[in-house]
Order: C-alpha cells, then sequence, then structure tokens
C-alpha cells in the first residue's frame, strides 16, 4: 500500500510518498518507510511530522500502529516528541548525502588536423538553420494526431509525394508514392537490401569506391566484384555473371565524371538482358558546374534500377534522411525487412524534409551550396595554378571534392606531408578495392565543401605546401 500526506507548518504543501511494502507488517512497514525519509532527507532535521492520529486516517491504518511506530523511531533516535510540540523529526538524524564525487580526469588531449580536407560531408556551418525551423515547427504545427503514434515503414507519404515530385523535375526519376521507401541514408539502403536477403550477391562494384559501403556489403555476406575504371567511368562491358551492380553514374566516386551515355544504355542493356538490376548510388547528382545536369540511370528503366539518395551532403548527414525508389516487385520484400513501424528515420523530420522540400526551401539551398562550392573549387584550381601548375585537378566538373593528380610514387609521401602540415584528407589508394588489378594512378583526395569559409584559404595554402615538387 502506499499513499502520501501533506506536512504541516514548515513543509506547507510539499508531500510526502509513503511506501508500506516488505515483510513483518504494516507497522514495520511504516517504520522503515519513515526510516527511509529520514535518511533521503525528505524528512530534513526538525521537521514536525502530523498527529499520529492523521496519518493512521491517511495511510488507512489503525491509529496504534502509527503511535508504536513513532514510539519506536523516539526510542531509537530519529525523531523527538515533547509535549506540545508534537512529533519531529530529529535534529542529529542526518540524512544521507550524495557521495562525494570524485573527479574525473579530463582524457588527454590529442591535436586534431587544423585543416580538414575530407572528403564526402558538405559545408557544417552552412545548414540552413532558420528555413529548417521554419519548415519544422509548420510540419509541427499541422500534424496531425496519428503522426505522435508509430510511423509507417514505407516513411510518411507527405515526404514520399514530395520526393515524387522533386526527382521528377530534378533527377529525371520515374516513380511514384507506393514506390519510395525512406531509410536513413545509403547505408542504411545496403543494409535493407543485402541484410535479410531481399538482394544477394555477388554484387558488381566500381574499382575505386567507399571501403565503409563495401564493409556493409561483407558484414551482410555479399561478395564485391570490382569492375575497372576510364575516362568514360565504369567499364560495364565487363559485368561477368553477376545479377547486381552497384555504381555512382552521376559522379564516379571518388575518381570523378558522369557514366558515359553509351554506357547507361548498356548496363540497361544487360540488366534486361540477364533479368540483373543496377543499384545507383546518386552521389553528388545535385551538384554540378560545368556541364550539363545528368538525369538518373533510372529514368531508362524503373524496374531495372533501385535509385538511392539521401540529403546527407545536399543538407547534412545530421539529418539522417535517404530514399530507396524501387521496382514494384522489390517494395513488399523491403517493407517486410523494416517490420511493422519506422524505426530509423525521425517522422517529425520526415515531415520537416517534406516541407523544406515543397516549400523551395530545398531548391533555393542547393543553388546557394552548388554557387559556393564552386567557388570554392576555383580557388582550389587558381592555388594550384599559381604554386604548384605542375599538379591537376581532375573530377571537377561536379561534385564536392577534386582529385589531385601526383606523379608516381608520390602519393604516400604527400598525405604525410599533408598530416604534417595538419590536414586531413585522404589518398587515392585509400578508396582501391583490394581485389582489382588495376591502379587510377597516384592522387589526393581533396574535400574542398568540409571547412567552413573563413578556415578554407589557410587550408588551401598548408595544402600547397604539402604538394610534391615538379
Amino acid at each position: 500500500m502506499a499513499t502520501s500526506w501533506v506536512n504541516s507548518a514548515e513543509r506547507i504543501g510539499s508531500d510526502l510518498h509513503l511506501e508500506l511494502t516488505g515483510p513483518g507488517g504494516r507497522r514495520a512497514a511504516l517504520i522503515r518507510a519513515l526510516r527511509e525519509a529520514v535518511r533521503s532527507g525528505r524528512l530534513a532535521p526538525g521537521m514536525r511530522l502530523p498527529p499520529y492520529r492523521s496519518l493512521a486516517a491517511d495511510l488507512g491504518v489503525p491509529r496504534n500502529t502509527v503511535a508504536d511506530a513513532y514510539a519506536e523511531l523516539v526510542a531509537e533516535g530519529w525523531l523527538t516528541a515533547r509535549q506540545g510540540s508534537g512529533t519531529r523529526v530529529a535534529e542529529r538524524a542526518e540524512p544521507l548525502r550524495p557521495a562525494a564525487r570524485v573527479p574525473r580526469k579530463a582524457p588527454a588531449r590529442t591535436r586534431g588536423p587544423r585543416h580538414d580536407l575530407t572528403q564526402g560531408t558538405p559545408d557544417a556551418s552552412s545548414f540552413p538553420r532558420t528555413a529548417w525551423l521554419a519548415s519544422y515547427r509548420r510540419a509541427l504545427q499541422q500534424a496531425p494526431n496519428e503522426v505522435f503514434g508509430p510511423g509507417d515503414p514505407a516513411g510518411r507519404i507527405e515526404l514520399r509525394e514530395a520526393l515524387t515530385e522533386y526527382l521528377a523535375r530534378a533527377r529525371g526519376v520515374r516513380t511514384e508514392p507506393g514506390r519510395i521507401v525512406i531509410c536513413s541514408g545509403f547505408a542504411h539502403a545496403l543494409r535493407l537490401l543485402f541484410g535479410e536477403g531481399v538482394l544477394r550477391g555477388p554484387l558488381a562494384v566500381e574499382a575505386y569506391g567507399l571501403g565503409f559501403h563495401r564493409e556493409v556489403l561483407a558484414a551482410a555476406g555479399v561478395r564485391t566484384v570490382p569492375l575497372p575504371l576510364d575516362e568514360h567511368g565504369a567499364r560495364v562491358d565487363r559485368l561477368g555473371r553477376e545479377r547486381a551492380v552497384l555504381l555512382t553514374p552521376a559522379h564516379q566516386f571518388p575518381t570523378g565524371g558522369p557514366l558515359h551515355a553509351a554506357r547507361r544504355a548498356a548496363v540497361i542493356d544487360w540488366a534486361r538482358a540477364r533479368g540483373g538490376l543496377v543499384l545507383e548510388d546518386d552521389y553528388d547528382g545535385e551538384f554540378r558546374y560545368d556541364r550539363k545536369p545528368v538525369g538518373a540511370v533510372q529514368g531508362l528503366d524503373p524496374e531495372r534500377v533501385i535509385h538511392i539518395g539521401s540529403v546527407s551532403k545536399s543538407l547534412s548527414p545530421a539529418v539522417r534522411l535517404g530514399w530507396m525508389v524501387l521496382p514494384e516487385r522489390y517494395v513488399d520484400a523491403v517493407l517486410a525487412v523494416k517490420g511493422d513501424r519506422e524505426a530509423w528515420a525521425s517522422v517529425l523530420d520526415q515531415l520537416s524534409l517534406a516541407d523544406f522540400v515543397v516549400s523551395g526551401a530545398y531548391d533555393r539551398h542547393v543553388r546557394r551550396m552548388r554557387q559556393r562550392y564552386r567557388g570554392r573549387r576555383d580557388r582550389l584550381v587558381a592555388a594550384l595554378a599559381e604554386h604548384a601548375p605542375h599538379i591537376e585537378a581532375t573530377g571537377i566538373a561536379a561534385g564536392l571534392h577534386a582529385v589531385l593528380r601526383l606523379p608516381p610514387g608520390t602519393e604516400a609521401s604527400a598525405v604525410k606531408a599533408a598530416a604534417w602540415q595538419g590536414i586531413a584528407l585522404d589518398g587515392l589508394a585509400a578508396f582501391r578495392h583490394p581485389d582489382t588489378d588495376v591502379t587510377a594512378g597516384d592522387g589526393l583526395v581533396v574535400g574542398y565543401a568540409t571547412p567552413s569559409e573563413h578556415a578554407y584559404g589557410p587550408a588551401l595554402e598548408a595544402l600547397c605546401r604539402a604538394l610534391p615538387a615538379p
């Protein structure tokens, strides 16, 4: 049994909750509860307790039970009782004090890189906070009550409808809301597709790509087979007995450049002839500078291509939202893997992104960042022309990074020199598939989008100091 009573005088309006539980009957339980209240400080020294008649009535116990409990606690020294003063907590009854905190030793600080030129992340300082907050507020105010229940594993219909229109307009994707499944990013999409056997390996991949994605696939038991690359993108004519291929046709990562039109058509022909499937990673599809827009391969055959995108580069990796545009035959299988409710992508963030897209704020942000990143790229090219004219920057017509082509045999020393200059970046070899027998040469992968505006100039100066001499 448990109840609470209101203290008098010294603690007017303050409730004390007594738990009368445990062995020994109500008298023993009341004694334990009062002792614990004193120990914890809920009953402070000098505090007056209610008359035993009142407390007995509040607790629903006989008056003698409360009177006996008071008497025992007085005898033990927990309480004092004086004629005309009532029963009080003894002044010497010290409450339990929090244990003294042992000062935590601060971890040793290791000096990190002064300049971050790693690829794959946008300028974090450029996140559109004001516009995003406006979308979040509108989404929250207009959200129906069912939004705050278990989410649809396919994703909010508002976001899927917004993406249907946007992807058709901006990327040439042909779909409908029922074929879009929301996920938390590209790696999550791979786990959903391969982790539970919706798709099975082996999977052909580009000879250079993100090692993290290969690790995700390997963890799902998928063997990846590298495809050679040249100036026109992946050599899809080298596809063998694989039934699926993963490509970055909008902007090959990390070497740069779109998949040639003839090869885009050829990979669709291959998929149709073999009953195969193309997984399209729409990497950097929205950031182009010196070339005409390149539409999604999915538009050539929506039943042979899974188009995968996210906002990790266009907005921020902190907004954990992505999407899969699926052939009809895979929708139910992917939803079965996701389960009965949305467990990864915040429903409120989905609604915010939907409003962000529909209101036009997303287009405005992409246009603004496209101009900013183009300016960053131009500054990189100008710095190289002035300080290292023997170094060529390639893959710069689109995307958020450039590959600086180095003299043969100098990549490892250049990466080390960059580290000495306090620069974080990667060598091209870091992205090479371990099973490929071809090489894209020596190079540095420089992410020019990552630094903030004020940090970019010093980063370029340090980079030029780290480059090998002619």
